[in-house]
């Protein structure tokens, strides 16, 4: 499975890279322990400055595997031990984290930007969050940082009607920092990582806390969105919506 995962360190930046195009980089439990562990292990090594999470040239992340949803759903999980791990790697992440998005971004692939410093979308990317569609919650803490960086209408409309933002939109919401052309979206993302990596690394340690705050209360809603989510995974919406859904795939 490491081969889905690609970990990578250039000088001061680590690449963790999401290598599943043929699956549109729909994440699977192997592949979320294994970019916790490129996010963890980051902080052992005093060389590496800022961490650089990617997808392929074509797409991002399309968000959870459907496999792991319904085996989530048939034996009474909640989001899953790796899943978890992982979003509490980004939210205890003290390493700033820059983000390269190309095409679509579902799901936790939008929900994760939310927890970097710096995300260069493409000018095709896309954005969605179908979470209440299949009668399910937002996870990754993004119905509390979601509100607070765009606002409750615009958080609201991504969260909970869906509504798809472009890379322009998205820009204007705060969660893209720049809109670059599709082949040069990953060029700027390393130049921005390169360039925060050569600020002074306890300045910007320090800068970072401040601004981010203390991430009990981040990690304290990412567990009540898991036990919400949990619950919702068992109700007839989401059953329904589930087997709509697997209709519409077939």
């Amino acid at each position: 499975m490491a081969d889905l995962v690609i970990v990578t360190d250039d000088g001061p930046v680590r690449t963790v890279r999401m290598n599943r195009p043929e699956k549109k980089n729909a994440l699977t439990m192997a592949m979320y322990d294994a970019m916790a562990a490129g996010i963890e292990s980051a902080a052992q090594n005093p060389a590496t400055r800022c961490l650089l999470i990617a997808g392929a040239h074509t797409v991002f992340c399309a968000g959870n595997d459907i496999g792991d949803f319904l085996q989530a759903a048939s034996t009474g999980g909640a989001l899953g031990a790796p899943i978890l791990r992982f979003l509490y790697a980004l939210a205890r992440c003290e390493l700033p984290l820059v983000a390269a998005v190309q095409g679509n971004a579902v799901g936790v692939g939008t929900t994760m930007l939310l927890h970097c410093d710096h995300v260069v979308a493409a000018s095709n990317a896309r954005f969605s969050t179908p979470f209440v569609g299949l009668g399910l919650v937002p996870e990754a803490a993004s119905s509390l940082i979601a509100p607070r960086l765009m606002g409750h209408a615009r958080a609201f409309s991504l969260l909970v009607m869906g509504r798809p933002l472009d890379a322009e939109e998205a820009k204007a919401a705060g969660i893209v920092s720049t809109v670059a052309a599709p082949d040069a979206v990953e060029n700027e993302a390393m130049k921005a990582a390169r360039e925060i990596a050569e600020l002074p690394p306890q300045g910007v340690l320090a800068s970072r806390r401040l601004m981010r705050g203390k991430p009990d209360e981040i990690v304290a809603r990412i567990d009540e969105e898991a036990e919400l989510f949990k619950a919702r995974l068992q109700s007839a919406e989401a059953r329904a919506a589930f087997e709509a859904f697997m209709t519409r795939k077939k």
